[in-house]
């Protein structure tokens, strides 16, 4: 938790300071898609912060009270809980080996994935851009 905050803070200043005058009179198509490819993944840190969030200030008895309020029916005894970082989820684990996952909003795994696929697709639109842009330098000096 403290590392990801940490870390979107950085990227959110680093952001922050490229609309400055002096940023947007340097600016370049490829580091604008770069900025953009960094607010992607900025949302999708914070998303999965706020994921980590509805786990850490539930403690185990909240937790266990959970998985039993929203047991699904046919499923027998709950006989534990495990906590998966990749995708962001708190699974119950019943008798029967069906598990079931609970207090992480549906929306979050999702979003995630769009917001750092969408990223990838703008490091590649940057970097391309970049490549173009160096020999067109190259020629000039």
């Amino acid at each position: 938790m403290l590392a990801g905050t940490a870390t979107l803070l950085a990227i959110a200043l680093y952001l922050c300071s490229r609309f400055t005058r002096q940023a947007r009179l340097r600016r370049t198509p490829f580091a604008v898609w770069r900025d953009v490819s960094l607010a992607t993944v900025a949302a999708a840190l914070a998303l999965y912060l706020w994921g980590c969030l509805h786990v850490f200030f539930l403690d185990d008895q909240d937790q266990s009270e959970e998985c039993e309020l929203q047991r699904p029916e046919g499923v027998p005894r709950l006989v534990g809980l495990r906590g998966d970082f990749i995708p962001l989820r708190l699974v119950c684990e019943a008798s029967s080996g069906r598990d079931y996952s609970v207090i992480i909003p549906g929306y979050i795994n999702p979003s995630i994935a769009v917001l750092l696929l969408l990223a990838l697709a703008c490091a590649l639109v940057s970097a391309l851009l970049h490549l173009k842009q160096r020999p067109a330098t190259r020629k000039k000096g």
